[in-house]
């Protein structure tokens, strides 16, 4: 049971990827991002190596349906893959194979695509679709663990959740927000509290990979 957003920030061209499952570790396996690229998640029964090919694929130029067309084309049981692109014009597609498990459904826009699979109904992935939309000037890290929330309310996912996830790429080349909840009674909501406690931060982190002269100490006992 999987349900995720991928998207891109307009306003700053980010990109990320939230996602929560039944399945444990699922950010270890799932969503893929990528400065400058895209983001994708791949889902359902689980290849994670479609997503660093989807991501090569875009960045040889293709846009989001053609690189989910000849990623899909070559994929091993592609009927068993559920797929979501955005590339960095916000072209946005979903693959769900027929073997996708459960209530399964499928939403795309611009700058977002998102799917799901074993949910408790088809309405669940247009809310978070609705809900990521409706917050356009919080950060996009925000924006996306807002989506999974709207996604519950919406019902969620067949049964019990038990790992969760939400990474960005910003302007360099590493992820600048990577947050995993691997095990959890309530992944969702312990999620949104290391990010919480993340965000304040995030740009202290990177400013202490780019220029530590500039950075502000640690706090921490022993930190002169």
């Amino acid at each position: 049971m999987t349900i995720s957003i991928a998207a891109r920030c307009e306003r700053t061209g980010a990109f990320g990827v939230a996602i929560s499952s039944s399945s444990p570790a699922v950010g270890s396996r799932c969503p893929n991002v990528r400065t400058g690229v895209g983001a994708v998640s791949s889902q359902n029964v689980t290849d994670p190596s479609l997503g660093p090919a989807l991501l090569d694929a875009l960045q040889s130029g293709l846009g989001a349906h053609e690189a989910l067309a000849k990623v899909i084309s070559v994929a091993t049981h592609p009927e068993f893959r559920q797929l979501t692109v955005v590339d960095n014009t916000g072209e946005s597609a979903v693959y769900s194979g027929a073997k996708s498990l459960g209530i399964n459904a499928e939403v795309t826009a611009k700058n977002v695509a998102a799917a799901g699979n074993m949910l408790a109904n088809a309405d669940v992935i247009q809310a978070m679709v609705d809900a990521f939309n409706a917050t356009y000037e919080n950060e996009l890290a925000d924006r996306l663990i807002q989506a999974l929330e709207a996604g519950v309310k919406a019902g969620g996912e067949a049964g019990p959740v038990h790992s969760a996830a939400v990474i960005v790429a910003t302007e360099v080349s590493w992820p600048t927000t990577n947050l995993r909840v691997d095990w959890d009674e309530d992944p969702i909501s312990k999620l949104r509290e290391i990010y919480n406690v993340w965000a304040p931060q995030s740009q202290d982190y990177l400013t202490r990979a780019l220029n530590p002269n500039t950075a502000p100490s640690y706090g921490v006992p022993g930190d002169e």
